[in-house]
């Protein structure tokens, strides 16, 4: 989903068990944003690791595939991390990180495990909005979970002016690459930092 909205482009052979920060620069309602995408593996990690990289981000997008139901299982382990995560920093639990469920792949309906109105179901019991989309279909739905993404933490004040965000980090995710994808935006607008967790692990 992350390569899909910095290239524009649904790249089938894109391997998404490498992790990756990717910073792209996009215009959403006429003001310049500079995203840092940490891409996560899908693959397991302990709760430690996992609470690292949550440390990180300023946003959330906890992604299953509809395809594949343990990888919908796995969301509610996860937003409640990103919740435990947050609640024992300075944000405190009354001001909890936006994040929204994505389910990709909806347009592999026969192979469908996932029904939408369990998706709904699980967006109303956490109290996050979910999305579905296909990412091989449409770029135009990649790009407006994060731009859900954005409008929350415009909603919240939990942005960074100026450049691109240079947070503390921790070792692990000193570690991980980083790509800069080209743009001409370069000057000014908000960074945010976002999360975006895969549950599965073919794209």
């Amino acid at each position: 989903m992350t390569v899909r909205f910095i290239t524009k482009r649904f790249i089938g052979e894109y391997d998404p068990t490498l992790e990756m920060i990717y910073r792209h620069s996009a215009v959403i309602d006429g003001e310049v944003v500079h995203f840092e995408i940490l891409d996560t593996a899908g693959q397991e990690e302990d709760s430690l690791q996992i609470e690292e990289k949550i440390k990180w981000g300023d946003g959330f997008a906890v992604v299953y595939s509809v395809t594949d139901r343990c990888s919908f299982d796995e969301v509610m382990r996860l937003c409640f991390l990103i919740n435990h995560t947050h609640s024992n920093t300075k944000r405190g639990a009354s001001d909890q990180p936006p994040v929204v469920i994505v389910g990709n792949k909806k347009d592999l309906e026969f192979d469908r495990m996932v029904s939408t109105d369990d998706a709904m179901n699980l967006s109303k019991a956490l109290k996050y909005p979910c999305y579905e989309v296909s990412t091989r279909d449409s770029y135009e739905e990649t790009v407006m979970v994060f731009n859900a993404l954005y409008n929350e933490l415009v909603k919240q004040g939990n942005f960074s002016p100026g450049t691109f965000k240079r947070k503390a980090v921790s070792k692990l995710i000193d570690k991980i690459p980083k790509i800069n994808a080209s743009s001409a935006l370069n000057l000014g607008g908000r960074s945010l930092s976002f999360n975006s967790y895969k549950d599965y692990l073919p794209e």
